[in-house]
């Protein structure tokens, strides 16, 4: 004999199961856009060191896979690689926001990028499956890095290994998206000359998604987007184009800029959309892709929405 009680419990299960169902059903549309397309999405921030978010991004890319979509993750490794110099007793330093790499710290970069970052990323995915295999702009001539350097006070500096990617051979992620896996992209790049470089992972996720044509860029950051008046909250940015977006990069903070830089590059070079999205919040991402009002900030073409 069932009680008020229960009669309660069911109720609020049948409306918890309503809820589900319309998350699922909001999600149809995207799904059938976005079926059997291409999405770059730029691993870093909390994402890469909060466990809980590690294991959550994780899921994400394995969903976009299952969901008929082809997810392509680029990662750099900054707060991983400066805990590994520390504990090798090797000197940090950075001149004008980037990363001074001698000899010694490529090594060290090279080791943290593909032999731990995406080590650990490849191995979180490949705990629901077979679905995801490591790669570094090294291999099979995937990124052509071109020596640079900084600008410091006005006046240019030597920083050592540190490349911008200059060419982009798409083929070897090709070959895995093809056989339905995820490429996990580890940022160090060779000069023509076969001298590798630390690239910076926001604009080398940029160069993929052109070179991919890509329906979409996605980075991690970790805060909620783009702010017109940065600290002023009320003031984040919910979509623009690429004239407004470089209007404002030259007042934008040094860890802000290479990211909108790198969402410029995307949707200047053909992606459809570009994005910046909270990696603090679980599944980011999948919100991002899968429901109506998204989240961050969106950057579109200068015609504006396609």
């Amino acid at each position: 004999m069932s009680t008020p009680g229960d009669s309660g419990d069911a109720k609020d299960r049948l409306a918890d199961a309503g809820a589900k169902a319309a998350v699922l059903v909001e999600a149809l549309p995207w799904l059938q856009r976005f079926n059997g397309a291409t999405i770059v999405v730029k691993y870093g921030g909390n994402a890469m060191i909060d466990e809980d978010l590690k294991r959550t991004f994780a899921q994400d890319m394995v969903f976009l896979r299952l969901a008929g979509l082809h997810p392509v993750v680029v990662h750099g490794g900054g707060p991983q690689i400066s805990t590994m110099l520390e504990r090798l007793g090797i000197a940090g330093e950075f001149r004008g926001g980037l990363r001074v790499t001698t000899p010694e710290t490529m090594d060290v970069v090279r080791m943290v990028l593909f032999g731990q970052v995406g080590r650990e990323l490849v191995g979180l995915m490949n705990a629901h499956g077979p679905y995801a295999v490591g790669i570094s702009g090294e291999d099979a001539q995937l990124f052509t890095a071109r020596r640079r350097g900084a600008v410091v006070d006005g006046v240019s500096v030597d920083i050592g290994l540190v490349g911008d990617v200059v060419s982009v051979n798409p083929d070897a992620v090709l070959d895995i998206v093809r056989a339905g896996r995820i490429p996990v992209v580890s940022t160090i790049a060779p000069d023509i000359d076969g001298v590798v470089h630390n690239v910076n992972a926001d604009t080398a996720a940029a160069a993929l998604a052109v070179a991919l044509e890509a329906a979409k860029l996605v980075v991690l950051t970790d805060v909620e987007g783009l702010y017109a008046n940065w600290p002023d909250r009320s003031s984040l940015i919910d979509r623009l184009n690429a004239a407004e977006l470089a209007r404002l990069l030259p007042d934008l903070d040094s860890g802000m800029r290479p990211k909108m830089e790198a969402c410029l590059r995307a949707v200047r070079g053909g992606v459809p959309r570009a994005h910046v999205i909270d990696g603090r919040l679980a599944h980011s991402v999948l919100l991002e892709v899968f429901t109506s009002q998204g989240v961050g900030t969106m950057v579109l073409p200068e015609e504006g929405d396609r």
